[in-house]
């Protein structure tokens, strides 16, 4: 909501709610007014002093509640004013709270198209361009190969967005070995990884769930690509699944940089990273975690983070063998 809109919508609050006041106090003051007219008339309509006490005390203790009852209905009123407020600013809060997130997506995703696409193109023109060896055009083909997986990752992502949002959760769940899937993703996306020891597997062998095998993928992949993302000068990521009794557990541990506790339940909400897009180091698009989240749904798991001693995230999975 833009400054102008936010003074009007305060010029226009405040005067309902002095014009309510202003109104309360009139209603009271006529209700006050009628009511000691009708005690005049009594006092002049009687010869019996008891009588005129009676009426008199009467037409008080009814001036009483009717003061109450104008009083309360007010506040009442008021209430519910005031409530509706708050829930209206609430909601507008929120609507430009998603407004930026999703500028900041816009941005982001912007920028992760054109740097490949730019970067491809810059090879490609290069080897059109210049009589290279062998070796130099491996070099420049492997590298274009990279970007446009690269690209290729973005442009799932951002599709699987809409498919995990209108998934059935009870639909394609089969039984899935999730050891040998685990094993088999990281070694597909994180070979290199796998080789340097930057990457650690303490997997427990033939551990089944019912699951999606097309999208327990993407689970893995967004949480050991944030792991490695934001491991700045550890870079240590460690996978773990073991089971416990009915409960199955996936955890990647990192020595990043960790995670505020005012954000560790935001991050899974759609579009949202932290800080300024424009100024942000680290590529990102704000969706990787909350397809984790939305997958987990599907599988009624239960994802959390909490900080990994000393230093660093820990991401866990939790899910219920006997649901199902």
């Amino acid at each position: 909501m833009s400054k102008r809109t936010t003074i009007i919508f305060s010029i226009l609050v405040s005067y309902i709610v002095l014009q309510f006041l202003w109104w309360e106090v009139l209603l009271v003051r006529q209700s006050n007014e009628i009511i000691s007219e009708k005690q005049h008339l009594a006092a002049l309509s009687s010869t019996d002093d008891a009588l005129i006490m009676r009426d008199i005390e009467a037409l008080e203790h009814k001036k009483t509640l009717r003061l109450y009852m104008t009083v309360g209905e007010g506040t009442v009123f008021l209430l519910i004013l005031l409530f509706g407020i708050n829930q209206v600013r609430k909601s507008i809060r929120k609507e430009n709270e998603l407004a930026t997130q999703q500028n900041n997506f816009i941005l982001s995703v912007s920028h992760e198209l054109k740097t490949p696409i730019a970067s491809s193109k810059l090879q490609l023109q290069t080897l059109l361009k210049h009589e290279l060896d062998r070796e130099k055009q491996i070099q420049l083909l492997n590298s274009a190969l990279k970007e446009t997986d690269r690209l290729h990752k973005l442009v799932d992502n951002v599709l699987l967005v809409t498919q995990v949002e209108n998934k059935n959760s009870s639909s394609h769940l089969t039984p899935v070995n999730l050891s040998e899937l685990i094993e088999q993703t990281v070694e597909r996306y994180f070979e290199m990884y796998l080789e340097n020891k930057w990457i650690k597997l303490i997997i427990e062998p033939n551990i089944f769930i019912k699951g999606d095998k097309d999208l327990l993928p993407s689970v893995i992949i967004n949480l050991v690509e944030n792991a490695i993302k934001y491991s700045y000068e550890t870079l240590e990521v460690i996978l773990t699944l073991k089971a416990e009794n009915n409960t199955v557990l996936f955890e990647v541990a990192d020595k990043g940089c960790g995670i505020p506790d005012s954000e560790k339940q935001k991050i899974f909400e759609k579009f949202y990273r932290s800080g300024n897009e424009e100024t942000r180091k680290t590529k990102g698009t704000g969706i990787g975690l909350f397809i984790v989240k939305q997958i987990c749904n599907t599988h009624h798991a239960l994802v959390s983070v909490s900080d990994n001693k000393p230093s660093g995230s820990l991401f866990q999975i939790s899910i219920d063998k006997s649901h199902p």
